[in-house]
């Protein structure tokens, strides 16, 4: 895939679009002042014309000015120009003696430039409310899938950081979630192979089974063995409707806070990296336990979903999970991004402050150009009930 500039946003807190730049840029203290570059034109125009000699006439460049406002200028302004260059063609035109006058053709020119400015400028507004009615859907499908999770939701402090490799991109194949329940907090982060709606639609069907399955199952074996029965499933319907999606994979970390030990911590590893436990003292990396990525359990040799295994954390210790667009981030000269080396100079289990310096350091390794769409999740008890 080529690389292209990354959107970071915190706990998928999005960019502002270019129209949305463009509106800030041109307003100020909440007012649009898009008016202002061409009536400065305008007027601009008019004082050369009138004060200099009569064989140089620059009053046709009027219309310039219902072109520049078409393209920042709502419909009306827009239109409100285009009748304004008119009759101060007419005006200052008049002021001349006749022989100097630039005449009717000029006057046809100026008056159908302003007509075509309007039409192109209600063409660009119907393209701006087109693209926000489909910022909308992009928005309500972000939300389905990786739907806001509050602060010590759940008994868990939490950060995520999301570096989406595609700027036009609201949400991707990465995913998380963090489902309470009567047998404890569970969290699910994972990374759906392949690109495009299809990637989304599983991560989707696959947080579906988790938020239920998280829920209402008593055991971490038995949510890990509905997630891989969920992708096996959705997988099957995908191809069944003639979808080239026989091969889609996912890697995932499933996580379990069983309630009355606070030190304790249950990983289920589907073919992911394994967690990283980083607090003051330093960075440790959990056990892998080798289990195969979901959609692709079959052809383990023993069945059954992948080992449960328990892991004692110290309270000033912050589990890290990031999905592979942090561990292949290169540079210019092809170098992975060390991420134990880069937390080791300056660990912390501040969730927030660990997630930002990872999305630094991938970013500033990668100078701004990721290959992949990149999650990174801290999380750990809270300190206080919520």
């Amino acid at each position: 895939m080529r690389p292209v500039p990354a959107r970071v946003s915190l706990s998928l807190v999005t960019d502002h679009r270019a129209l949305w730049q463009r509106r800030d840029l041109l307003r100020v203290r909440g007012r649009s002042i898009a008016w202002v570059p061409p009536f400065l034109l305008l007027a601009g125009i008019t004082l050369v014309d009138l004060n200099t000699a009569e064989h140089l006439r620059i009053i046709f460049w009027i219309v310039l000015v219902p072109g520049i406002a078409a393209a920042i200028c709502g419909l009306w302004t827009t239109a409100a120009f285009a009748v304004l260059s008119v009759l101060d063609y007419v005006v200052v035109d008049n002021f001349w003696p006749r022989r100097y006058q630039a005449g009717l053709p000029d006057f046809v020119l100026v008056a159908l430039a302003g007509l075509l400015a309007t039409l192109a400028c209600a063409f660009r507004l119907n393209g701006e409310r087109r693209m926000l009615h489909m910022r909308d859907i992009a928005e309500t499908t972000r939300r389905t899938v990786l739907r806001p999770l509050p602060s010590g939701w759940a008994g868990l402090e939490h950060a995520a950081v999301y570096l989406a490799a595609d700027t036009e991109a609201r949400v991707g194949g990465d995913f998380y979630d963090i489902q309470p329940g009567p047998h404890g907090t569970r969290v699910l982060v994972g990374d759906v192979q392949g690109k495009g709606l299809g990637a989304v639609e599983t991560a989707a069907a696959l947080l579906g089974t988790f938020r239920e399955a998280g829920y209402h199952e008593k055991d971490l074996a038995t949510v890990a063995d509905r997630l891989e029965t969920r992708m096996v499933r959705h997988r099957s319907h995908t191809v069944a409707l003639g979808r080239d999606d026989g091969d889609r994979f996912a890697t995932a970390v499933l996580l379990g806070f069983p309630p009355g030990a606070p030190d304790v911590v249950e990983i289920v590893n589907f073919g992911h990296e394994p967690p990283l436990a980083v607090g003051p003292t330093g960075v440790r990396s959990l056990p892998p336990g080798h289990g195969l990525p979901l959609g692709i359990g079959e052809l383990a040799s023993v069945a059954g979903p992948p080992p449960t295994l328990t892991v004692t954390l110290s309270p000033d210790e912050t589990l890290l999970i990031t999905t592979d667009g942090v561990t292949e981030a290169r540079d210019g000269d092809g170098e992975f991004y060390a991420l134990s080396d880069d937390l080791a100079r300056s660990p912390t289990s501040d969730p927030r402050l660990l997630v930002a310096q990872v999305r630094d350091g991938v970013l500033r390794h990668t100078q701004g150009h990721l290959s992949d769409d990149t999650t990174i999740f801290a999380v750990h008890r809270a300190t206080a009930p919520h």
